[in-house]
């Protein structure tokens, strides 16, 4: 739903899913956009991380999958995206993410759109790459900064989103978003103040002595701490 979003788990993926081609674009990527447009589509395979830029109006052939982590506010949205598969008389396969309290989104598309969806079981032995994703930040100012802002996106999203009567920030289970998004802490927002959050455990790490890894910028970074001291 966010650029923010898309910067942080593009990084994610290019890191922990190997032989792979991920690829990212966002419409804050202005004059990048159709050079990787253009670079993917060339692709034989790979996977591209993107916003809603992507959701209409193109065409990327024999894609195979379109998994949306963030249901759109607009029924038809979610049928343009799910069209970006099965073209021209191919298959193809989509699948929406929804928590048990958004279920209602499904009525929602089968009055809207006429849109017939059936449940896909959680697959088992799913490999927990959290505490991966955790490390990295760990190692890494800039992939520290890009999962906080992308958790800070993601909430102020979800509490824009059209379909507020499914789509209520306050059912959302924020202690649970924030592992999701491997946070070494929670972020300072007006929509966690004054909230605890029993089930979230912060890293005993002081995250200002997390350095980038990109020595200019730790260098720009340290010379404006020793300005503010």
């Amino acid at each position: 739903s966010t650029c923010a979003c898309v910067e942080y788990y593009g990084k994610a993926l290019e890191s922990l899913i190997k032989q792979v081609k991920i690829m990212s674009i966002h419409g804050k990527m202005k004059h990048k956009r159709n050079k990787i447009f253009t670079e993917f589509r060339k692709l034989p395979g790979g996977i591209l991380v993107c916003t809603d830029v992507m959701a209409r109006g193109i065409d990327i052939p024999e894609v195979h999958w379109v998994l949306q982590y963030d249901p759109p506010s607009s029924a038809s949205a979610f049928v343009h995206r799910c069209g970006r598969t099965a073209r021209i008389g191919n298959v193809g396969s989509a699948l929406v993410f929804l928590l048990p309290m958004e279920e209602s989104y499904i009525n929602f598309l089968s009055i809207n759109q006429k849109c017939p969806m059936r449940e896909m079981k959680p697959q088992p032995n799913v490999l927990d790459l959290l505490p991966k994703l955790k490390s990295m930040a760990l190692a890494d100012r800039a992939v520290f900064e890009k999962g906080m802002k992308a958790f800070v996106s993601y909430v102020q999203a979800y509490a824009k989103h059209e379909c507020n009567l499914i789509f209520r920030i306050k059912d959302l289970d924020f202690a649970s978003l924030a592992r999701g998004f491997a946070l070494l802490k929670m972020p300072k927002m007006p929509e966690l103040r004054g909230k605890c959050f029993p089930d979230f455990t912060p890293v005993t790490v002081n995250t200002d002595s997390i350095s980038f890894k990109d020595k200019n910028r730790e260098k720009q970074r340290q010379k404006k701490l020793e300005e503010q001291r």
